[in-house]
């Protein structure tokens, strides 16, 4: 895929994970829409960052989870752009255990409403644009905690409530590709221990002891977390690269599901 000139919203854009996308996209002389909704402070050193790239991006401070104002989102970004070929889906919340405590019922409506229902609406709206494009790309991130939920070492990280969101969001990647194609490559990103998603530069990993985190690493097999340039360079592999691959989950958790568990010697056996 030839990046030149396509246009890509961006939600979550306003730092870590979908910041560096967003950047990425930028150089690679993607034109670039940025939607964000809170951390405003963050706003100034967004813009100053997106300005060094040549590019010059709209930025949209639009509350996802009120789904009356996804259309004109996506309207916004079609009228200034002309079209709309890549969109990275970019949107979650999760309760840290270890940071909110036992479950509340605010915390669990809102992770299921910005994790599950802001994702679907913005496909959903997005959708025709994409398919236009004919050679759409979509981009759903998720969490490993879809596959390990409130187990182990990542006890203290995934509740149970973000972990079954995660999981529907499988779901979600493969309908969308079928509903898609061919027009439109829908695949899905589920990131392990990541940093400013559930690793350095979170508030939850400041409030883990030296031992707790070195449990996740320890089960975490190439023993260490990963960062945002890990994902970035996953996700520019997905829009340029994996022209034959959609519906599929790129797992990128550094062997944390697999666990820390070492493969044993082989025995001389009896025969």
């Amino acid at each position: 895929m030839d990046l030149e000139g396509k246009v890509a919203l961006v939600l979550g854009a306003i730092k870590g994970i979908g910041k560096g996308v967003g950047l990425a996209l930028a150089r690679a002389g993607v034109k670039v829409a940025l939607n964000y909704h809170d951390w405003e402070e963050e706003l100034e050193a967004m813009r100053q960052e997106f300005s060094e790239t040549g590019q010059e991006p709209i930025i949209f401070n639009t509350n996802l989870l009120d789904v009356d104002s996804i259309p004109q989102l996506i309207q916004q970004v079609v009228d200034r752009f002309g079209r709309l070929d890549i969109l990275i889906n970019n949107i979650e919340r999760g309760g840290w255990p270890v940071v909110h405590g036992a479950y509340m019922k605010h915390q669990w409506d809102l992770e299921i409403e910005t994790t599950l229902r802001a994702k679907r609406w913005v496909f959903e709206y997005a959708l025709p644009h994409l398919k236009a494009s004919e050679n759409g790309v979509v981009i759903n991130f998720s969490s490993i905690a879809g596959i390990v939920g409130r187990s182990g070492p990542a006890s203290l990280v995934f509740n149970e409530g973000y972990a079954a969101a995660n999981r529907g969001v499988g779901v979600f990647t493969e309908t969308w590709a079928r509903m898609g194609a061919p027009q439109v490559r829908v695949n899905e990103i589920m990131l392990g221990f990541v940093e400013t998603r559930h690793a350095a530069k979170t508030r939850g990993w400041g409030l883990l002891t030296a031992k707790q985190k070195r449990a996740i690493i320890d089960h975490t097999l190439l023993l260490r977390t990963g960062t945002i340039d890990d994902v970035v360079k996953a996700v520019m592999f997905i829009i340029k690269d994996a022209s034959f691959m959609t519906g599929a989950v790129l797992r990128l958790d550094g062997g944390y599901v697999l666990g820390g568990d070492k493969v044993g010697e082989m025995p001389k056996g009896v025969v």
